[in-house]
């Protein structure tokens, strides 16, 4: 009797019953006939919860939203071919900023690889190295079951980055019937099939370097600065707040550092680097204390990068080389919350940029008088939403993120800021914000550009199915005007060949999918529809339309201001 397909199932099971016990909470599923064993024991895994989109690559940045969310590995299995070099991008964005996702793809068997056999391709190290490989023989008697346990333990405990694992089977796929028996090939898993633990039980590897009591105080002797770039939620910034007080030296936030809108922090950072008076007084700084990396402001990278620095510091939760500017440096790898809580002295200089906080609050007024009581515009909207939602915001690259790390107000209360800046490309960015909606179903809205929000209209198929408040503010500006921005040499070349003007709105595609839509042109529709968005049991799509160069033109507007005041 051949067993191959139900062989197949049961590693198939091990598999997911072992990433289950390993922590993974998600299984992220595309269609496919290779993948079979793969999506048959996930769909009886009653410890993993299952989300399904017929888009691989749609569904992978879904994935990455739900590890994002969830801080644990996502799985996500797709069958062979091009399938699985759909999940690239999504990949190399969680390669670079840390999310474990785990590929796991149906395969050919080696035999039917590269002699012309249907939907074939050479799938081990596709990803190149933006993915730990494991690479599993097809399914044999003679391989112990063990020896596939101890295998995925390795390669997932642990985890920080994506995993591949590529599973080969053989036909038959489809068992008709479960008859074969497998006790004695299971027997010597010993207690593993009696109990909820993974077979091999890794303890969690903690890294902590940390400055002596000396070095601390060397450090804080006179005038620094701390930087906070890209923090995840749960990496408790607001410690850092604390820190700052101890020091007495300011805080200069990015968009990421989940701080940026706080009032004990310098939040306009990138717009007082063009004003005189704040520049040269953050001149003065002879110290640095860097939290995370992966800053947006190029104002604020060169500022780093041009101050004669007598000691800088980074502190990062695992060893990377976060620093274009290359800027020597001392590196700390430590979690920010045990970093910020040592036995910190008062620095020598303490208030010394005190003058700071002042000016950071006149350009709050500015942006109140300029943005929020000026002309309807993409600004506006990016404040209006950073100042009523406080539970989950995704913004999307290009325009919106600069927005608000441009613009963002204080705020008394704010949202957990999420972005897609690794690799900082406009694709998936509507399904990775699903996803962060799908974990926890708070209430989560998406700020997105017309470009990103084409580039991922399938994913308005995952948005139909969610049931929480998910809000998709679409900023259409007809093109990417991003490029207003940038010295493109004419404006005949940049209408042509960069900001590429389409001339589509996205009514019909909300009701393809049966999406709520609201399409608005002055702020206090935008407010009164997106309080209605927000408290909707789920998804919503806002379209806002705006003049092609309104942003770039107001940006160029405030700029000229604050040079001169």
């Amino acid at each position: 009797m051949d067993k191959t397909a139900e062989l197949n199932l049961l590693w198939g099971s091990i598999l997911l019953e072992e990433l289950a016990r390993l922590g993974v909470q998600h299984v992220c599923m595309a269609p496919g006939s290779r993948s079979t064993p793969l999506t048959l024991a996930a769909a009886k895994q009653t410890k993993l919860k299952q989300h399904l989109h017929f888009d691989e690559r749609g569904l992978a940045f879904m994935a990455l939203g739900l590890a994002k969310a969830s801080r644990a590995p996502v799985a996500i299995i797709t069958t062979s071919g091009t399938a699985v070099a759909n999940l690239y991008p999504a990949i190399v964005e969680a390669w670079l900023t840390h999310v474990p996702l785990i590929v796991l793809s149906g395969d050919r068997p080696p035999e039917l690889l590269d002699c012309g056999a249907n939907q074939a391709i050479v799938q081990p190290a596709i990803f190149g190295h933006y993915a730990q490989q494991v690479n599993l023989p097809t399914p044999d008697l003679q391989i112990r079951p063990e020896a596939l346990l101890t295998t995925i333990d390795n390669a997932i405990a642990n985890q920080t980055q994506p995993v591949h694992i590529n599973c080969m089977y053989r036909e038959p796929l489809y068992p008709g019937t479960m008859s074969a028996d497998f006790t004695h090939y299971l027997s010597t898993l010993g207690n593993w099939q009696h109990t909820s633990q993974p077979f091999s039980q890794y303890a969690k590897a903690q890294l902590h370097s940390t400055p002596s009591s000396d070095a601390l105080a060397r450090f804080v002797h006179g005038k620094g600065v701390i930087v906070v770039g890209t923090l995840a939620p749960h990496e408790q910034p607001e410690l850092i707040i604390e820190l700052a007080h101890k020091l007495g030296w300011p805080i200069l936030t990015d968009a990421q550092s989940q701080l940026r809108q706080h009032g004990a922090a310098i939040g306009n950072i990138d717009q007082l680097l063009l004003q005189p008076k704040a520049k040269s007084l953050l001149q003065q700084a002879e110290k640095v204390l860097v939290f995370g990396g992966r800053l947006l402001s190029k104002r604020l990278i060169n500022y780093l990068a041009e101050q004669k620095w007598k000691s800088y510091w980074q502190v990062l939760p695992h060893q990377q080389r976060l620093d274009p500017s290359h800027t020597p440096k001392q590196i700390w790898l430590c979690p920010v919350n045990v970093f910020s809580q040592l036995a910190w002295p008062r620095s020598s200089q303490a208030n010394w940029a005190v003058q700071l906080i002042e000016l950071n609050q006149r350009l709050d007024s500015l942006f109140e008088q300029q943005i929020d009581q000026g002309e309807f515009g993409e600004a506006q909207v990016v404040r209006a939403i950073a100042m009523q939602t406080d539970k989950q915001l995704f913004i999307g690259n290009s325009l919106p993120v600069r927005l608000y790390d441009m613009f963002a107000p204080t705020t008394a209360t704010m949202a957990s800021i999420y972005t897609n800046r690794g690799a900082s490309g406009i694709d998936g960015l509507l399904a990775t914000a699903c996803g962060i909606a799908a974990h926890k179903k708070q209430p989560t809205t998406l700020i997105i550009g017309d470009l990103s929000q084409l580039h991922d209209l399938n994913s308005f198929a995952i948005a139909a199915n969610h049931n929480g408040p998910l809000v998709i503010v679409i900023l259409n500006n007809d093109g990417g005007n991003i490029f207003n921005l940038l010295p493109v040499p004419d404006e005949k070349l940049r209408s042509e060949y960069y900001r590429l003007a389409h001339g589509l709105e996205f009514g019909y595609a909300a009701a393809m999918f049966g999406l709520a839509y609201n399409q608005v042109d002055d702020i206090n529709a935008f407010n009164e529809v997106y309080q209605e968005a927000i408290n909707h049991q789920g998804t919503s799509v806002i379209e806002v339309n705006v003049a092609q160069d309104q942003a770039s033109s107001q940006i160029a507007q405030i700029a000229a201001w604050i040079k001169q005041s």
